[in-house]
């Protein structure tokens, strides 16, 4: 079956073809700085969800806007010694979905942290979008995106996980799906002391290829509507895409330090493998990339059970 993008060997020089603005770095920097003098203060409260060998809360901190995001805890029961942890994220216009999907992670001795995203379907403080995420805060600059916010939420609760009692802090992963293998990814960018990160097809990287390859579908249907409906002569195209290249997660990549695995499938037509590889190929540490031939951005068979064993590697 053939790809519906490059072939492979041409996807593994792919560099991405969105523009990188030229103050990226300075942007994350003064972001990391506003981050490290938010409230790191967390409220923990006992869930009505029972499990007979897991401790299960909701927590809540907040954003550096001080909206308060909300996730899921599970910890195993009778932590004797610092037990390792994942932080997992969601995919976009979802939710943290139900504690017991979390449990054989428990059971493995693994701690569990799932957020749900702000404003969108979980319980955290939220106006409930589901779409027009990706282009909010684009009229109003930079400093003003939506995912600039994400982003920072992220990387925060991965920080208030390293400092909790009961997790130690040199084993904790992040974990995620599309906007979640996105948001694994960048928490680790943002706290490198995170040691591996398993990201499946990952959203949010290079824009501008997946606009060039008229794809404009799902989430990526904003970016569609609003040159549609706001700039139908593409006068503002050049700003829009350098914009959005503050929250390309091609451009945060590189400073990851722990191990990465990347699972990508060639017939994804939400996240294009092209987009995948120009984030994966600037990983500078350990990092490997499952690549399903077959399969587009759906369930993959045997997946599961890979993630189940990466997480005994923690």
């Amino acid at each position: 079956m053939p790809s519906v993008d490059l072939p492979l060997d041409n996807l593994r020089d792919y560099y991405g073809t969105n523009p990188k603005p030229s103050d990226f770095n300075q942007y994350w920097k003064k972001a990391l700085n506003e981050l490290e003098n938010s409230d790191m203060s967390i409220s923990m409260t006992e869930s009505n969800f029972k499990a007979p060998y897991a401790e299960c809360y909701d927590l809540v901190f907040k954003g550096v806007d001080e909206k308060k995001i909300y996730a899921k805890l599970l910890l195993p029961k009778n932590i004797i010694a610092p037990v390792p942890a994942v932080v997992e994220y969601h995919g976009y216009g979802g939710n943290s979905r139900d504690w017991s999907t979390k449990l054989s992670f428990v059971a493995a001795g693994v701690a569990v942290f799932s957020m749900d995203c702000r404003d969108q379907f979980g319980n955290t403080d939220s106006e409930h979008f589901r779409r027009g995420n990706l282009i909010r805060g684009l009229d109003l600059g930079a400093e003003n995106l939506y995912y600039k916010k994400l982003f920072l939420d992220a990387a925060k609760l991965v920080k208030i996980v390293m400092s909790m009692e009961n997790i130690d802090e040199n084993r904790v992963a992040t974990l995620g799906l599309s906007q979640g293998g996105a948001l694994a990814l960048v928490a680790a960018s943002l706290e490198p002391k995170v040691k591996k990160v398993f990201s499946i097809y990952p959203f949010l990287c290079d824009y501008k290829r997946v606009w060039e390859m008229d794809l404009g579908e799902s989430p990526y249907e904003e970016l569609r509507d609003y040159f549609k409906y706001k700039d139908p002569l593409h006068e503002k195209e050049s700003y829009i895409f350098t914009t959005l290249g503050y929250i390309d997660v091609q451009y945060l990549a590189p400073e990851i330090k722990g191990e990465v695995t990347v699972v990508t499938g060639l017939m994804d037509k939400i996240c294009p493998a092209s987009t995948q590889f120009a984030m994966y190929n600037k990983i500078m540490s350990k990092k490997n990339m499952l690549v399903y031939p077959d399969f587009g951005h759906e369930d993959i068979v045997g997946l599961s059970d890979k993630v189940f064993q990466w997480i005994l590697t923690i």
